[in-house]
């Protein structure tokens, strides 16, 4: 990313030095400053369109953007095997350039009547996808290395489309994985609690059966990046249901939740797993008590789940933590959710546990109350 950040800047002033030897009258006291807002603003058209990626619509939504940046006869984009957009008349020799440029893996000049063409190969991490061509009818020196450097500008953008494409990759395997994960044991135990009840209330079988409908129905749907807290917190509600059903008295619950808070955007199924570890590890066969307190806290929304259990050692909390949320038998548990959070928010924004033997467990939380971005 910072390499990308290098590139880019040298590469616009460049072309900027390059736009103002090429643009003559600006008839204004300060002409300089027409032409750095005129090269900027094109950059930053151009700019969306080339992080989603090198593709048939995103060249069409560039090219002209790059051709007034240029400000050459006309400007062709191609992948290495099409012409994927151009902005002007365009020249049957485009994909014979092309390819010569993508076999030298370097800038290429054409002379030709009346234009001629200089094409540079645009590249993502080191892999040759595609070359920008730009014809004019002056093919000066200047013009071949404003060329060069617009090329590195786009191959920039597209390495940033595909580091883009490869995070929501990554997360959307760990929102499928997260969902492969939902406890084997809690669905069998909650099931077999259910059957339970079967023939000595029935209506509590199908009460509970309804509960754990609606916490599949949620848990299992095609999740997006985010839901309600209002909604995490009804999945968290069924869970323990479920869970108090199967427990009896030895299990107690409370939620304590601001009202103002319910509404905050929170990465989806980011609670559930946080009470499932403090039922699991906090009671380990004796009564207890888990607690989760939702508060406002200006601009972020703080969260804590408590249980009065057994808890554990610190270090072993840091190694739980560290531990790979993708390894067989760790279930979804904190490690999961603590990924996420960093991935989503940054590092400042991963679980915070305190704990000690003999004095229980806290999972804290912070989420802003703005969603950041859908990845």
């Amino acid at each position: 990313m910072l390499t990308t950040a290098c590139v880019v800047l040298p590469c616009l002033a460049f072309i900027l030095g390059h736009t103002l030897a090429r643009r003559r009258a600006v008839p204004e006291r300060r002409p300089d400053r027409e032409a750095t807002f005129t090269t900027l603003h094109l950059a930053a058209l151009a700019a969306p369109a080339l992080r989603a990626g090198l593709n048939r619509d995103s060249a069409r939504r560039a090219v002209r953007h790059l051709h007034a940046l240029l400000g050459t006869y006309a400007v062709a984009i191609t992948s290495t095997e099409a012409a994927l957009a151009w902005d002007g008349p365009c020249t049957d020799e485009v994909l014979t350039y092309a390819r010569s440029a993508l076999a030298s893996g370097r800038a290429q000049v054409f002379a030709g009547e009346p234009y001629g063409a200089v094409v540079v190969p645009l590249t993502v991490d080191g892999r040759i996808v595609g070359t920008l061509a730009a014809f004019d009818d002056e093919l000066s020196a200047g013009l071949v290395r404003t060329v060069g450097e617009v090329g590195r500008w786009m191959s920039g953008q597209l390495e940033l489309a595909e580091l883009d494409s490869s995070r929501r990759r990554a997360l959307e395997a760990d929102r499928r994985a997260l969902r492969a994960q939902i406890s084997p044991h809690f669905v069998y135990n909650a099931l077999t609690t259910i059957a339970s009840f079967v023939r000595t209330d029935p209506k509590r079988a199908r009460e509970l059966l309804l509960d754990f409908a609606d916490f599949a129905r949620y848990a299992l749907r095609r999740a997006h990046d985010f839901t309600t807290l209002a909604d995490e917190l009804t999945c968290v509600d069924r869970y323990l249901l479920l869970e108090r059903a199967r427990f009896g008295d030895k299990l107690r619950f409370s939620l304590q939740v601001a009202p103002e808070v319910l509404p905050v955007p929170v990465p989806f199924l980011c609670l559930q797993p946080l009470v499932e570890n403090a039922i699991k590890h906090g009671m380990r066969g004796r009564a207890g008590e888990v607690r989760i307190v939702a508060r406002d806290a200006g601009p972020e929304a703080h969260i804590t789940v408590e249980d009065d259990g057994a808890g554990m050692d610190p270090e072993c909390a840091r190694r739980v933590l560290d531990d790979d949320p993708g390894r067989e038998g760790t279930g979804i548990g904190l490690a999961n959710v603590d990924l996420r959070l960093r991935q989503i928010y940054g590092d400042g924004y991963g679980l915070v546990v305190e704990t000690a033997l003999g004095a229980g467990t806290k999972v804290r939380l912070r989420v802003p109350k703005a969603q950041l971005t859908s990845l």
